[in-house]
């Protein structure tokens, strides 16, 4: 039977004329900020350690924003969801922004095999106190710089090819329409998820709770993946409301789209808080030295006013904020949300890091903004890369029509 046409066919999708010299501007802006946070990192005196604290804020942040999209994609294909598929290729592109991450993450590993790096303590045994080397040596088989790289290049790789594969299957069927490429991606996105909860929690174990290798909490990993996910439903909001302002997808993409991604990004809001309130109950009622100290330095001086600050600005106001249904159906006020949410989401990140190495003091400068700026232009740069081989919609999914009709109740 053939199918009939919709409203969506004459959209535009190809974003291929706009990639090259789009590209090129956010290199350039990149690399110029990376050099000239390096050149502030250089003159601390600190053996880079500021430049690299803040750089880990900052690509933990972008690095979040795919991985929440590689989630995104292999759920909508294990529930084979039909009213996400308008929107699925976003975060298809998002998540194939991985292989630049792994790129952006040298400048956080290459100094640590060299022995020169001021951010993991557990990585120069000679410099942390007597009383904690036992402690150390226990951890020492997991915590060492060869098998954290080989655990970093696992991760990586993982996801890699899990993007690869999403985002390969998908544009063959723009091509083919074949449905047995939707069926291949709907088996293959169980086991995806399993590999995606087990490398993104230690990769969090991995590159920030070991920070402070005396601390430890079982909880940490699904608190980074639920503000990675709030943060990358804000993000996709943002990238549909930016490429429709510039003609694409603006039939595919409905009010309706934007109501359910709204509703999405409220639902993980709650699930970030519930995770950071369970992790901070379970280590307040134990009462436990080794816990608590984590604690203890976000808890007191600034650090308290910004933890503080993360309750009303990623929970409670916004929590209050979203519930409207007119908010998720306004685009100025839900584009407005999702700025927030993408705002807080970094500060959260920033009072995760920062405090291991400044607990007295609130050390935000322009080394902050330089990093971000590096790190976010170079994670643009390769979404525009991305974006630029193909459709930003899935125009041969079988479920496309389902998407077109799509209806919130």
């Amino acid at each position: 039977m053939q199918r009939k046409p919709t409203k969506i066919d004459d959209d535009r999708t190809q974003f291929s004329g706009a990639s090259p010299a789009a590209m090129a501007v956010l290199v350039v802006v990149g690399l110029g900020a990376l050099a000239a946070g390096f050149a502030l990192g250089l003159n601390g005196g600190d053996q880079l350690q500021r430049f690299s604290a803040s750089y880990l804020v900052s690509f933990c942040f972008f690095l979040s924003l795919s991985l929440g999209a590689l989630f995104f994609v292999a759920l909508q294909h294990l529930v084979r969801a039909g009213w996400s598929v308008t929107v699925r290729r976003l975060a298809e592109i998002m998540a194939g922004n991985t292989l630049t991450m792994a790129i952006l993450f040298l400048p956080i590993l290459v100094p640590l095999v060299a022995g020169q790096s001021g951010l993991y303590a557990w990585s120069d045994p000679a410099s942390v106190p007597a009383e904690d080397r036992e402690l150390l040596d226990w951890k020492t088989p997991y915590l060492n710089v060869p098998f954290f790289t080989g655990r970093a290049v696992f991760y990586f790789v993982v996801w890699v090819l899990m993007a690869r594969f999403f985002l390969g299957h998908s544009r063959r069927q723009d091509e083919s329409g074949d449905p047995a490429l939707t069926r291949r991606m709907e088996k293959f996105s169980g086991v995806a998820l399993i590999l995606f909860a087990l490398t993104v929690t230690f990769a969090s174990f991995d590159w920030l709770m070991s920070l402070e290798y005396a601390w430890f909490s079982t909880i940490f990993g699904l608190y980074y993946f639920a503000g990675a996910v709030v943060g990358f439903f804000a993000f996709l909001i943002l990238l549909a409301m930016a490429l429709q302002s510039g003609g694409w997808a603006v039939r595919s993409i409905t009010t309706e789209h934007y109501h359910e991604l709204g509703k999405l990004m409220l639902g993980f809001l709650i699930f970030w808080g519930y995770m950071a309130f369970s992790q901070y109950m379970l280590i307040w009622y134990a009462n436990i030295p080794e816990e608590t100290v984590w604690y203890l330095d976000r808890q007191t001086g600034p650090w308290a006013w910004v933890g503080m600050g993360l309750l009303f600005g990623h929970l409670l106001i916004p929590f209050f904020g979203l519930l409207s249904r007119e908010v998720k159906r306004r685009k100025i006020l839900l584009g407005a949300w999702a700025v927030w949410m993408l705002v807080v989401h970094w500060v959260d990140l920033y009072w995760l890091v920062m405090p291991t190495f400044a607990p007295e003091y609130l050390p935000l400068a322009a080394i902050d903004v330089l990093c971000f700026v590096a790190v976010g232009s170079l994670f643009l740069a390769g979404l525009v890369r991305c974006a630029g081989r193909g459709n930003l919609v899935p125009v041969k999914d079988p479920r496309i029509d389902e998407a077109a009709a799509f209806e919130n109740v």
